[in-house]
């Protein structure tokens, strides 16, 4: 069945005459279940549903005065779909059309459809992506799905099916708002647990009409929510609410969701010295153990702070931005991660104890994991990982869907990084504070300088992961908290170690170059917590996968105990040769019979095939050859069959390659071929640069393998044929 065959799209006028004009359509008037969209243009305004009754399900929205604005009306029916499949799509469609922006949508973001069913993956995720194009054809969606997956507006979005954990956490948070004994809320939960999700989710939920949610679907253990929220509506029908974001570059990025949400704005996203300026009846903080004392402020900063102080009527020393909150809402909701304090001035944990211990404070603890694709495995492998505590039993950490890889090669880091942004997007490079940020005065320096590669720190501060040229650029802390990316590459600078006789991770505090990350601070293990919780959270933005770079040789080499190394496997699959192509396969060819340049001049019948592993990605321009001797092992076991990619320009210098030359003689190779490692000495003349000489090193524990020096006319048909990738 083609993809036009599988479904219909047809576009009505919303208006009372609508139940006449679909009476002869069998879709839409014979109980079938089907989906619509109401919208209009104009006011870039948009409601979805699902019923098996459209015609009385139209009647009731015609009667409607909000739904009453919205002039057409598209119904989307299949003779595929069942109940299931059309909560399904109505929930993607509501999803999607939010974090596409074009509209804002005046359906609620309670009781979202998120269920298994039959052929759910199979059929219905195609025929809705299917329905997507169509509705870009139509005018009502703007952007690609891969696009609207890599927006914060997505991401952010407050239309998301719940998970049990944040149910629950629901639940607490509006019995707290409800009763009168409780004043404060604490929502606790690491990296990835969904607290930002859970505030704009709440937030958005207090915001919209009882008669815009969708309880219909709500099974008997889920009854008490809804009734919960109809006293939470009657308790505050118009509250004086507000989202507060201490950190301000993901401020800007909530404020900017907010704006293209129904019925919220982002004036309703603040900063904590906002908060002084009214009393609140909610106050909702998010990233709330980033809230300030007045530690290693700046001079305006300091300033701000004192005259809030003052005017509050606090003790500027020994209280907080925490205490500005409690004075100023009548309920306030913090979402807080002890493990996510990064610095003297963050709040100090003592103080959320108090306000834990407090009779008018609830706790609830979210311990899911939505971010990474690893899950809690990923994250308690991290948290064993810093502290040295991986049981002696875990060996190397593996998943089949979390790409978490440890690089010996800095250049190799980018370059993967590189290639997952053209892949994926949102692949960015993140970095401890252990170079000095040179480049914020001389523009034209470079800051991180590792090997051959040199780059700079962020340029803004204000959302960086989004700003054209951040691929370019290292990340920090701040410029990374509270968002997501596809991959992050982390690089461990030299301010931490490992002391591989007391096998602890040690700090270098003359190598962290944060001032405000190490002034005041009040004994060396608080500076060790604060590091580590650096690189503990930066650790968790990768949705996809992570990578690795340490330039500490014994922190890095006590990570290779436990983190698979880029381009090594030892969970090998079987290699499969064949004699017919495939899409998963790539030319194999013996090096006796290839064409020096593997020319496409060759015929099939000269080559056969290896099939990839299943986590190879990127494989434009592959090819495998038969690697045999021991010049090279200590990188390339003889016998292995290895990756190359053919070589199309750029510096080779340092990176192993198989080349060709007529002056070649190999002990392993034989004559014309070698896999070495590439050094060359150049000479400048008036004519420009040419190679003075070439040297291909082994890489060998045994020294009889001495370097290939090609000089003068010996190189004139020196070819490097392709760049070495990695060992299958």
């Amino acid at each position: 069945m083609n993809s036009s065959d599988q479904f219909e799209i047809n576009l009505y006028d919303f208006n009372t005459r609508l139940p006449d004009k679909i009476d002869h359509r069998i879709y839409e008037n014979d109980q079938w279940p089907l989906v619509y969209i109401l919208s209009d243009g104009i006011m870039k305004e948009a409601y979805v549903g699902e019923t098996t009754d459209m015609r009385a399900r139209m009647k009731t929205h015609l009667a409607n005065q909000r739904k009453q604005r919205l002039t057409v009306v598209h119904l989307l029916s299949s003779s595929l779909f069942n109940k299931s499949a059309t909560l399904d799509i109505e929930s993607n469609l509501i999803r999607y059309l939010s974090g596409d922006g074009y509209y804002q949508l005046q359906n609620g973001n309670l009781g979202l459809a998120n269920h298994n069913y039959y052929n759910k993956k199979e059929l219905y995720w195609e025929i809705f992506k299917n329905i997507w194009q169509r509705l870009r054809t139509e005018g009502i969606a703007k952007h690609s799905l891969k696009h609207i997956d890599n927006s914060d507006l997505f991401k952010y979005s407050p239309y998301k099916s719940l998970s049990k954990d944040q149910v629950d956490g629901l639940k607490t948070i509006i019995r707290g708002l409800i009763a009168d004994d409780a004043k404060n809320l604490l929502i606790d939960g690491g990296a990835g647990t969904g607290k930002t999700v859970l505030a704009i989710f709440l937030f958005k939920l207090i915001h919209t009409d009882l008669e815009d949610f969708n309880f219909t679907e709500f099974g008997e253990e889920e009854k008490e929510l809804p009734q919960l929220v109809a006293v939470l509506k009657k308790k505050y029908p118009q509250p004086k609410m507000a989202l507060v974001v201490p950190m301000a570059s993901f401020r800007k990025t909530l404020s900017n969701v907010f704006k293209h949400v129904k019925d919220l704005k982002a004036s309703m996203v603040i900063g904590p010295s906002e908060v002084i300026k009214k009393h609140y009846d909610i106050v909702l903080v998010d990233e709330s153990h980033r809230l300030r004392r007045r530690v290693n402020l700046s001079g305006t900063h300091t300033s701000i702070f004192d005259r809030n102080m003052v005017q509050l009527g606090l003790d500027k020393y020994k209280d907080s931005e925490l205490n500005w909150i409690l004075l100023k809402s009548k309920k306030a909701v913090f979402f807080y991660d002890a493990n996510q304090s990064i610095k003297p001035s963050d709040v100090k944990k003592e103080d959320f104890q108090r306000l834990r211990q407090q009779l008018d404070t609830r706790e609830e603890q979210l311990k899911s994991q939505f971010r990474v694709m690893g899950g809690i495995d990923y994250v308690n492998f991290i948290d064993q990982l810093l502290s040295v505590s991986v049981p002696k039993t875990k060996g190397i950490f593996q998943s089949k869907v979390y790409e978490f890889l440890l690089f010996h090669s800095f250049e190799d880091m980018v370059g993967q990084i590189k290639k997952r942004e053209q892949e994926y997007s949102l692949a960015r490079l993140i970095a401890g504070y252990a170079w000095k940020w040179i480049s914020n005065k001389d523009p034209e320096q470079y800051d991180i300088c590792i090997g051959d590669v040199q780059l700079r720190w962020n340029r803004t501060s204000i959302d960086w992961i989004n700003s054209e040229g951040s691929i370019e650029e290292v990340g920090c802390i701040h410029t990374t908290q509270g968002y997501d990316l596809n991959y992050a590459g982390v690089i461990f600078g030299n301010e931490i170690s490992y002391d591989k006789i007391t096998q602890r991770i040690v700090i270098r505090k003359e190598n962290y170059h944060d001032k405000n990350g190490k002034n005041a601070i009040e004994n060396a293990e608080q500076l060790h917590d604060f590091i580590l919780n650096i690189y503990k959270t930066i650790l968790l933005r990768g949705v996809r996968g992570t990578y690795i770079y340490v330039c500490d040789p014994d922190l890095r080499d006590y990570f290779a105990q436990y983190i698979p190394s880029f381009g090594v496997t030892d969970d090998k699959e079987e290699i499969t040769l064949t004699k017919e192509p495939d899409e998963n396969a790539i030319p194999f060819y013996d090096l006796a019979v290839a064409a020096g340049d593997f020319s496409d001049a060759q015929t099939v019948g000269e080559v056969q095939y290896v099939l990839l592993p299943h986590n190879m990605y990127d494989t434009n321009d592959l090819f495998a050859c038969k690697v045999v001797g021991e010049s090279m092992n200590r990188i390339i076991p003889n016998g292995s069959i290895c990756l190359f990619r053919k070589y199309s320009g750029g510096s080779r210098n340092g990176k192993i390659v198989l080349a060709s030359a007529t002056a070649i003689q190999d002990a392993d190779f034989g004559s014309y071929y070698t896999i070495k490692e590439y050094s060359s000495k150049k000479i400048v003349s008036e004519e420009g640069w040419q190679h003075e000489k070439i040297i291909l090193n082994p890489l060998s524990y045994d020294d009889k393998y001495k370097p290939i020096v090609l000089e003068e006319d010996t190189l004139t048909d020196f070819k490097v044929i392709g760049i070495f990738e990695r060992v299958l």
